[in-house]
């Protein structure tokens, strides 16, 4: 959101912030990945995307982004962007200009409010925004492969309450990958937890 956007390094076990960067108060922070020991940050509106060093948070670089910032994630070479509709847009990295687009689809068509990105051994992992739902798509395709319905992870996770008994727009948008315990890390906006859960 304006005014309270920052980038953070935040310890998992404390929730506490080892290291943070406020952004400018008329800029709204968004997904964020890391590639190649850099940090690219969108944003959702303002039609940036910051680079910083990944050691050191300095702002390397600024490109522009013609659409909205909603999910990032990488392959080997590319970065792939999520803008809130059914197409992932797939990234130079040096010169953040657009290589090839996949609308992202299952058998009854497109499937739009394509949100929060992670790549993990070969497939894209997606949340559709205003659900609980994680997508698995085919990066080469657009298909999406499977489903995984999260719909219950609030109540099982023993919260006091739902964050989005208190608004709407506090839905189910983080999904971080644990290649070393090959688990993810699910939250949300303005989630009390993050959950560790394993896909089949």
């Amino acid at each position: 959101m304006e005014k309270e956007s920052k980038l953070l390094i935040v310890d998992l076990n404390t929730g506490k912030a080892e290291k943070k960067i406020p952004l400018a108060g008329s800029v709204f922070g968004e997904g964020i990945t890391l590639f190649n020991n850099k940090i690219y940050q969108l944003t959702y509106q303002n039609h940036k995307v910051y680079v910083y060093d990944a050691n050191t948070f300095k702002k390397e670089k600024e490109f522009e982004w013609p659409f909205e910032g909603w999910g990032i994630t990488h392959n080997d070479s590319s970065l792939i962007i999520s803008t809130g509709g059914s197409n992932l847009y797939f990234v130079n990295p040096a010169t953040f200009k657009i290589e090839r687009t996949v609308g992202v689809s299952d058998n009854n068509g497109y499937i739009d409010s394509i949100n929060e990105l992670e790549y993990v051994n070969g497939s894209i992992y997606a949340n559709k925004y205003l659900t609980d739902l994680i997508l698995k798509i085919n990066p080469q395709t657009g298909i999406i492969e499977g489903k995984v319905d999260l719909t219950n992870l609030i109540k099982e996770s023993g919260a006091s309450y739902d964050p989005r008994s208190i608004d709407a727009g506090y839905v189910l948008n983080g999904i971080a990958y644990n290649k070393e315990k090959k688990s993810f890390y699910i939250t949300g906006k303005r989630w009390p937890f993050i959950a560790e859960v394993k896909f089949n």
